[in-house]
């Protein structure tokens, strides 16, 4: 597709005006619906900070883990600060810095980690706009009506009908979006509607998964992302069977708020 536009001088890249329309998109979000909920706006922006931070510091992380070899031969790619990310570490780095940031706050976490889920839904479906502006987390080749090619592309393989991954993870993440934010309305036990994006997005990213072609590491049968995948959603289902007893545990109070 396209990812430089060039006017005069400055050229603008889709994919960083994407994940800043992401960010945007989550922040705006989290506040309106923070003052519908009766929580702290100053929390959510504190949030939004640490989770930009611990998100990019995550990211690169789990990318510096899974790409030992190849950063031993080639360690030049440990300060590659323009490719080199892997969502899931962004995720789970945004998540702790976040948990610690709330803790310190001496407010109670799951009221605010189901309020940011569904928005950081909303942010990974712009997000893989920008992919797929790029040309990056591309599909298998397919001989289907249904595909797209790439004519420019620095990560795509070019002129070849690809399937849409890129868009299809997209529609997925703002159908999570959707369907989170109407079961926060129906008022569930505090860290349920967190839990239902860990087993949305792990179950939606398993599928998409199959239908890559670009190289992200394997352990047997799965791709890197399937194994977290498979954690994640574990984690999910426990986390939703559990949330009741876990937010009388760790909570400071049971707040239901109105959505």
């Amino acid at each position: 597709m396209f990812n430089d536009i060039t006017i005069g001088p400055i050229t603008i890249h889709m994919y960083g005006i994407c994940i800043a329309a992401g960010f945007f998109l989550a922040l705006m979000l989290c506040l309106y619906r923070a003052k519908k909920k009766g929580l702290s706006t100053d929390i959510v922006w504190g949030i939004f900070y640490c989770a930009i931070i611990g998100g990019l510091v995550g990211c690169k992380l789990l990318f510096i883990l899974l790409s030992i070899p190849d950063i031993i031969e080639n360690p030049s790619l440990l300060w590659d600060f323009r490719n080199g990310y892997v969502v899931y570490g962004g995720i789970i780095g945004g998540v702790l810095t976040s948990y610690i940031y709330i803790k310190i706050k001496k407010e109670d976490f799951f009221p605010y980690f189901d309020l940011v889920m569904p928005a950081v839904a909303g942010a990974q479906g712009c997000g893989r706009i920008g992919c797929f502006c790029a040309g990056c987390c591309y599909g298998r080749e397919t001989t289907s009506a249904f595909h797209i090619m790439f004519h420019n592309s620095a990560y795509a393989p070019n002129n070849i009908p690809l399937i849409p991954t890129q868009l299809m993870s997209s529609a997925g993440d703002f159908l999570i979006m959707a369907v989170l934010i109407f079961y926060s309305s129906k008022k569930p036990k505090n860290g349920r509607v967190g839990a239902g994006y860990m087993v949305l997005y792990g179950i939606g990213r398993f599928v998409i998964e199959i239908f890559r072609a670009d190289y992200r590491g394997s352990f047997g049968p799965f791709s890197t992302s399937q194994l977290i995948s498979i954690l994640i959603v574990a984690a999910g289902v426990l986390l939703f069977i559990f949330a009741p007893k876990l937010t009388e545990r760790f909570g400071k109070k049971e707040s239901e708020a109105a959505s």
